[in-house]
């Protein structure tokens, strides 16, 4: 049987020569692609050298570093299953996540050991290790005499590679697991849409405990053999300084609004740069302009979540399936990836019209298993003919370009009316003075819900609540309009900077008793 382990096919990714660098850290420190071979086989062997039970999970809340990156790739290369925690997470959410996924190991950062080791031994974790950002800890100290060579463990398409727990923004978190099949597919498929090139570099400034940072951005370099600039965290101005040395950057929006507040960002300073590729949480057009006026690159924004991997972006050289719409359409997320069924639905499940809003749902190989012992939950998130209800509402225009609306959770319904909180922040967002706007739906005793606008001001503007409902009004149905307005110096987000519409309908919604 072929071994379909991914870890086997991004090794083999590695270049021919093996001593060339790979990974360059913001301290100075180089890294070869033997480095990582030899590093991953010690800490694989570590993990056999334990006797787990096959498939188990490898629970782990570190640091960004080049070693928590290792202990990723050793996790594969072992056959067991990664499972990587935010660092933001809490005490009471690592103990629902361990009693959950019950892993037989738990990497910690050294500083948490006590109480973390206390709440996986109490859960029957067998083995709890460390791992500083500093190359300090207890699993470096144990794997450091293992040997530096390691078969990879056979696994099969199918066999999981990772759970993902996801945001639990509307109640309990769930494990979205993925196969080796799903990730390797969608590292293939964005390899070849994104067309990376021989001599790219990567600059990577993302987390390593989510999608975008773990598996589209570290994939994405190994499985094309191409060397990245590893930023412990982003810093705008260091990110800048090191673009004439790079190709390709990934980042989410509020990271790309930062760049653009430093003087050093041009296009001399971008010149070098192929592609920079945004997503995670939408980009403002205005955003998407500014960067086409002050580099010369247009963002390629594309769309995924935590059950699917990748699922859209816009094109990267010429789509043959969409020969005639070759640009990067700012405020859509492109097309369906090649291999990617995507549709949209009515509330009855029909087909909706192009251009038209519905429910977005998508099939394909890069899409989940299902939740960790979810079955009922699983099943309720696929259709008869097995689509995944996405949860997101969209629309697809006459073009083939995909548009998010927003979050099925997030639809205001309004005495009666469907309110989509996106289509009014786009036209909050547009008006002067206005640098971000949250749309929230909150309790009304009359409409049963009612929208509510909170907006930040630009730095130095004096926004008024009432002008932006006037405004709002003379654009909008009358349905859609926001009952209240407030005007806040920022807004919630997490790490990824999405916008945590949950805390601000918690925080509004005895506005209207």
């Amino acid at each position: 049987m072929e071994n379909q382990n991914l870890f086997s096919a991004l090794r083999a990714s590695f270049p021919a020569d093996l001593d060339d660098l790979a990974i360059e850290t913001d301290d100075g420190l180089r890294y070869s692609w033997r480095d990582l071979d030899r590093a991953t086989a010690m800490m694989a062997n570590l993990l056999d050298a334990l006797d787990l039970p096959a498939h188990s999970r490898i629970a782990v809340q570190v640091e960004k570093s080049v070693e928590a990156l290792v202990l990723y790739l050793a996790t594969l290369r072992a056959g067991h299953v990664f499972l990587p925690l935010n660092t933001a997470y809490r005490q009471a959410e690592i103990a629902y996540f361990i009693g959950n996924a019950e892993p037989a190991v738990v990497v910690c950062a050294p500083a948490n050991h006590g109480w973390v080791s206390k709440l996986a031994f109490q859960a029957g974790t067998r083995y709890v290790f460390t791992l500083g950002e500093d190359r300090t800890g207890s699993l470096l100290d144990r794997a450091a005499p293992m040997p530096d060579s390691h078969a990879p463990a056979v696994r099969n398409a199918d066999d999981l590679a990772a759970i993902l727990y996801t945001s639990g923004t509307t109640g309990r978190s769930k494990g979205a697991m993925l196969s080796h099949g799903n990730l390797l597919s969608n590292a293939q498929v964005l390899r070849d849409y994104w067309q990376w090139q021989p001599d790219d570099v990567l600059i990577h400034a993302l987390p390593i405990f989510h999608v975008h940072g773990l598996f589209v951005a570290i994939h994405g370099a190994l499985i094309n053999g191409s060397r990245m600039i590893w930023l412990s965290k982003f810093d705008p101005k260091r990110v800048v300084e090191k673009l004439p040395e790079a190709t390709v950057f990934m980042g989410v929006p509020t990271l790309y609004v930062r760049m653009l507040s430093e003087p050093a960002l041009t296009q001399a300073q971008a010149a070098r740069m192929r592609l920079f590729i945004s997503g995670s949480a939408p980009l403002l057009v205005e955003t998407f302009r500014d960067w086409q006026t002050r580099t010369g690159h247009t963002i390629l924004e594309r769309y995924g979540m935590s059950e699917t991997v990748m699922l859209t972006s816009n094109p990267c050289g010429v789509d043959p399936r969409h020969a005639d719409a070759t640009e990067r359409r700012g405020g859509t997320v492109g097309f369906p990836l090649p291999g990617v069924d995507l549709r949209v639905v009515g509330e009855a499940g029909q087909g909706v019209a192009s251009g038209e809003i519905g429910g977005i749902q998508v099939r394909g190989p890069n899409v989940f298993r299902g939740y960790w012992r979810m079955p009922e939950k699983t099943a309720e998130e696929f259709t008869a003919d097995g689509f995944f209800k996405t949860g997101d509402v969209g629309r697809i225009d006459a073009d083939g370009y995909v548009t998010i609306v927003g979050r099925s959770k997030d639809l205001i319904i309004s005495g009666g009316y469907n309110v989509y909180p996106a289509e009014i922040e786009s036209v909050i967002n547009e008006m002067p003075g206005v640098a971000e706007s949250a749309v929230v739906g909150v309790p009304h005793p009359d409409f049963g819900e009612v929208g509510v606008a909170v907006v930040i001001g630009r730095q130095g503007a004096d926004i008024d609540p009432e002008p932006v409902l006037a405004d709002l009004k003379a654009r909008l149905a009358n349905f859609k309009i926001p009952k209240h307005c407030v005007v806040v110096t920022e807004l919630p987000r997490n790490t990824m900077g999405k916008v945590q519409k949950n805390l601000l309908r918690e925080q509004y919604r005895g506005l209207f008793g």
